[in-house]
């Protein structure tokens, strides 16, 4: 079992013993037959992931850890807000007839701010400081900005990561770690899709930035399983889990802009048969 299947199953038993049902409350999302989609749900789950031990990718079922760094790479390096720069289709139902999903995720990453040191977009902001000031406790950025909400076809869900850096002892590089802020977070559809696609954004960084990767903490406010995914939730944390797999970047990249989806290996990975057909409330 990989240490990302034990805390997925844990995280998910708990919510269905112990959470709270939004049956019969005022709730936004529907499913496509108009049906209200009601969830149960656990506020403040935290969860650890150490890179430094394991590639966090549950066994459970097959993550397609590619295109879930190619989103990442959509949002962090290209800073697109269009889906026509996005091979998957995951964000197809927000787009506008242009393909655009309104000033919202790689918009963000990429409008400029006037810092001290000169003009920077955030993504450029954090690399820069990881290499010039790494023990500042400023590295971060937010793209829950309420000032342009009424123009985001969808809000924010993972919206706000915050680097601190740490050294081991004996090590002679540096530790990246990392706190990935969710608002809102539909687990059997998204959690591990997350997990994976920002353990890549920080073994990245890590590397371009002469770096070794650490922890990467996920914090979601409103941890959430809909009501029609109960069931399928259930079958699937029964299932048999397998060790994680193993991997590894092409260790010649050193600048961020320069990584593609061809640049990662994944080995070893062996995964439960992917669920077909998952319902997904709008």
């Amino acid at each position: 079992m990989s240490y990302a299947d034990k805390l997925f199953i844990d995280m998910c038993t708990d919510i269905i013993e112990n959470g709270y049902s939004t049956e019969g409350e005022k709730v936004r999302p529907r499913w496509k037959d108009g049906t209200l989609a009601y969830t149960i749900k656990q506020f403040g789950v935290v969860n650890r992931y150490d890179l430094s031990k394991e590639f966090p990718a549950i066994t459970l079922r097959r993550t397609y850890v590619k295109s879930a760094v190619d989103e990442m790479l959509w949002i962090w390096q290209k800073k697109s807000n269009n889906i026509h720069d996005l091979k998957s289709h995951v964000w197809d139902e927000w787009a506008d007839e242009n393909g655009s999903i309104g000033k919202a995720y790689g918009y963000q990453m990429g409008v400029k701010h006037k810092y001290k040191e000169g003009m920077f977009d955030q993504v450029d902001r954090v690399i820069y400081d990881l290499k010039n000031n790494p023990y500042s406790r400023r590295i971060m950025t937010n793209i829950y900005v309420h000032a342009d909400l009424d123009e985001m076809n969808l809000y924010p869900c993972a919206y706000s990561m915050t680097f601190n850096v740490t050294k081991k002892p004996g090590h002679d590089k540096l530790t990246l770690n990392a706190v990935l802020n969710q608002r809102s977070q539909d687990i059997l559809t998204a959690n591990n899709w997350n997990v994976v696609q920002y353990a890549v954004l920080v073994y990245m960084l890590a590397q371009v930035c002469d770096m070794e990767a650490g922890e990467l903490v996920h914090v979601i406010a409103d941890a959430h399983i809909y009501d029609r995914h109960i069931d399928i939730v259930k079958e699937l944390i029964a299932r048999p889990t397998y060790p994680a797999p193993k991997f590894s970047l092409n260790p010649d990249i050193k600048d961020f802009y320069q990584f593609t989806t061809e640049d990662i290996t994944i080995e070893n990975y062996q995964a439960g048969e992917q669920i077909k057909d998952i319902p997904v409330a709008v």
